[in-house]
């Protein structure tokens, strides 16, 4: 079993920080591919961004330049620094991961979320 602990939400104004971490726990192999979703009220849920294991990064058009995802192997942790935040970035966010908690096998897992408010 895979536990993933989303913290760092909160309410920011606009243009202001936040940090969310992300930390795996339980039985972890490695860890493939990681990744920040967001949903807000009414929306689906979309990527704002991913990192892979050897550092590649991928991110929504909505949030180049602003958002900054990475990760500590050694730590089982993912981060997104999230700068010049928008009310229109108001969400719950939640972690994901490809987990391969033993060789060959792959599953994938979700956090509860952590709620980003952001007020104009």
């Amino acid at each position: 079993q895979v536990q993933l602990a989303e913290s760092g939400g909160g309410l920011v104004q606009a243009g202001g920080s936040l940090r969310l971490s992300c930390a795996a726990s339980g039985i972890v192999f490695s860890i493939n591919a990681m990744g920040w979703y967001r949903q807000a009220p009414g929306k689906q849920r979309e990527l704002v961004a991913s990192i892979r294991n050897g550092g590649s990064r991928n991110y929504a058009d909505s949030v180049k330049g602003r958002f900054t995802i990475s990760r500590d192997n050694a730590k089982n942790t993912m981060y997104l620094q999230m700068n010049s935040l928008k009310p229109e970035d108001t969400a719950v966010y939640y972690c994901n991961a490809v987990v391969q908690s033993a060789p060959g096998l792959l599953g994938t897992w979700w956090g509860k979320g952590t709620l980003v408010t952001v007020s104009s």
